[in-house]
């Protein structure tokens, strides 16, 4: 595995802007947003989601929202297209190329694939890869500071070190001493979570001198639903988790979080879920109930500011990567559980995203 340097990760905030988007699929959605003579009539932002669709409340929804944002700012065409199955990628970048599109945004790891291809096929149109390096083959786990073809902009995001603040909270919070997570497929954007997570509950159980017991991830093997749907089978693997006396969950993937939702209501205990990507208190209301925080993956912004450039042709292929010290990923609020961590927790919170922003604090993952 390679690894970037602390410089590069850090100074990427500022080459943000990048390609525009990707994808489409049969009879995408157009809509022209112009409202004059201003309107950039002649650039089309076109974006394709994964198997999750753009209504998953998380990755797909919020690079879409960050596309129909910058259009509607710039007056500009966009067209979506969603994908039903890894199956449809391929052919609905395709159709997207055959649509004109000038920026092409495709969402997740998973299109990584598809992606290099269209891109070394279409020389002359630039994509937005979010959640891949675009690099050293499809694991996604090989990351040298620049794709494979030289019209992709990557978007990723270390996030990691947002995990490693959530399971330091977690174990705080936990009254079991046993805390949990389980994710769609082991792709590294999924285990990076994961990873960080185990990693900060044991740095709290190493400072306070507590026993706390991390299940459903070992740093090699776990819990997985095989897919990103909300499914019997990921309320069964939370229900797996919840019956091994786990009161603070992690799901990552997607809508398999709301098979954690229906786990907790079934088991009528007390169990706190942590979100992922997006702010889940904010996205679904059904989740206000239950959940203690979410890791932050700011793609929306990050999908926005690059379309916007991708439009001025003022694009950086550099790859963006997101990390505590450039605000690319985070922690949200506490909402209805401000009034239920400890009294110290934020202070010690913002102490460790200090040590890890300056180093002292060590957070492994694929992106280092």
């Amino acid at each position: 595995m390679r690894k970037t340097n602390r410089a590069l990760a850090g100074g990427l905030a500022a080459l943000l802007a990048t390609a525009t988007l990707a994808a489409c699929g049969d009879a995408p959605d157009e809509s022209n947003n112009g409202d004059g003579a201003d309107a950039k009539s002649d650039y089309t932002a076109c974006i394709v989601s994964d198997a999750g669709g753009f209504d998953d409340k998380s990755f797909n929804q919020l690079s879409y929202e960050g596309v129909k944002e910058a259009t509607e700012e710039l007056g500009a065409e966009m067209r979506q297209v969603e994908s039903n199955s890894e199956n449809d990628y391929a052919p609905n970048l395709e159709n997207l190329v055959a649509q004109d599109c000038n920026t092409i945004v495709t969402v997740g790891f998973a299109l990584a694939a598809a992606t290099k291809d269209s891109a070394k096929a279409n020389p002359d149109i630039e994509y937005v890869l979010i959640d891949d390096a675009a690099d050293g083959g499809d694991d996604g786990q090989t990351f040298d500071g620049k794709a494979d073809a030289e019209n992709i902009k990557p978007i990723l995001f270390n996030t990691a070190e947002a995990a490693f603040l959530a399971g330091y909270l977690a174990a705080d919070f936990s009254k079991t001493g046993v805390i949990g997570t389980y994710g769609g497929q082991p792709y590294p954007t999924v285990t990076i979570f994961m990873d960080g997570f185990k990693q900060g509950a044991e740095y709290y159980a190493k400072e306070k001198g507590k026993k706390i017991k991390v299940v459903g991830w070992d740093g090699k093997n776990g819990s997985f639903t095989g897919g990103f749907e909300a499914n019997e089978t990921a309320t069964n693997t939370a229900r797996q988790l919840l019956d091994q006396n786990v009161d603070v969950i992690l799901p990552v993937g997607g809508p398999i979080y709301q098979g954690a939702l229906t786990a907790i209501e079934a088991s009528g205990k007390d169990v706190a879920l942590i979100g992922v990507d997006a702010d889940f208190y904010e996205t679904d209301p059904k989740t206000q109930d239950v959940v203690l925080t979410s890791i932050l993956k700011n793609m929306k912004t990050s999908t926005y500011e690059t379309i916007l450039q991708a439009a001025e042709g003022d694009v950086d292929f550099t790859p963006y990567v997101g990390t505590l010290e450039n605000e690319g990923v985070g922690l949200a609020p506490f909402h209805n559980f401000e009034g239920k961590v400890s009294d110290t927790v934020q202070t010690e919170l913002d102490e460790v995203k200090a040590g890890i922003i300056d180093g002292s604090i060590e957070v492994k993952s694929y992106l280092q």
